[in-house]
């Protein structure tokens, strides 16, 4: 079914693969379980979801990048990640919805820049561009928050399950227990192992975070754990060795996480907030850690 999509409809296999990459799977099915959870969140996000993958995709072809990275959908997740934001920051007004299709180009471009220089940075062109785009908008417009940034989830029934689902959801600014499993879902059916990675990278940054006196709310509704997740699918593998790159990125994160919160930098509060940050930069601190350790003899054994 797979080949079928990509040889008959290519732009749907890259506008969807891209989506699936925000949680670094590069898969059609992962990517359509995806859009519908944020479907079920909300309809306005669900559009901007697809809307930006689709522009994220649609610059890069039109610059002619490198079709096999348009084809694994690596100018569709960071542009999908501003759309959905912008929607879940902001009223759905006009402008808002062409700071959608011009921040997704930038973000594409961006995204570019970085690949070309073999730069692995994740995420960041999404943080980078929204920065700039919340900015702006917080600094010249008095367009209001949207009912999904006001609306405060119901948490009286969550039990530790439906919390460290919650991580999943985040990722995509969804506080919804069935968007998160099918975030899960989506990802256990391309990589069972980072799927199962994932959740236990959200148990354990809810549990630092608990330990760390921060608001119980919000670690049940994943604040505290969507980057971990990330982190955790990001180093998961089938070697023993990856289990430990897991734990370490995913401490390093909270740790990050924790700090950037409790700062409290007005200029980061005024863009938006950390978004994935503490996921990329956690990410790059453990990565010289691990192509070190995958040349030295001594962990060898940890390899296999």
């Amino acid at each position: 079914m797979n080949k079928i999509i990509e040889q008959k409809f290519p732009l749907v296999n890259e506008v969807l693969k891209g989506i699936g990459q925000i949680m670094l799977q590069e898969n059609i099915y992962t990517g359509i379980f995806f859009t519908i959870g944020v479907f079920l969140g909300s309809t306005p996000m669900g559009v901007a979801i697809l809307l930006a993958s689709l522009t994220g995709t649609l610059t890069a072809k039109a610059l002619k990048y490198d079709k096999d990275e348009i084809s694994m959908g690596l100018y569709g997740f960071s542009p999908a990640l501003v759309g959905v934001c912008l929607i879940f920051l902001f009223k759905n007004e006009v402008l808002i919805w062409l700071l959608v299709i011009l921040g997704a180009s930038a973000a594409a471009m961006l995204q570019h820049f970085f690949i070309k220089r073999k730069i692995p940075v994740y995420t960041f062109p999404f943080i980078f561009v929204t920065w700039v785009l919340v900015t702006l908008l917080h600094q010249f417009t008095n367009i209001p928050p949207s009912e999904s940034f006001m609306k405060v989830p119901d948490l009286s029934n969550i039990d530790s399950f439906t919390s460290q689902v919650n991580g999943f959801g985040e990722v995509m600014f969804q506080a919804n227990i069935w968007a998160g499993l099918l975030f899960f879902i989506g990802v256990y059916i391309n990589s069972p192992i980072a799927a199962l990675y994932g959740l236990l990278g959200s148990a354990i940054s809810s549990a630092l975070s608990f330990h760390g006196n921060e608001p119980i709310n919000e670690i049940h509704m994943g604040l505290f754990s969507f980057n971990a997740v990330l982190c955790a699918i990001a180093y998961a593998g089938n070697k023993k060795i990856d289990g430990v790159f897991v734990l370490i990125s995913v401490v390093i994160c909270v740790f990050i996480n924790i700090g950037l919160v409790n700062a409290e930098i007005g200029i980061l509060q005024n863009a938006g907030g950390a978004f994935t940050l503490p996921f990329v930069l956690a990410t790059c601190l453990v990565l010289p850690l691990k192509n070190y350790i995958s040349k030295s003899e001594y962990f060898t054994k940890l390899s296999v």
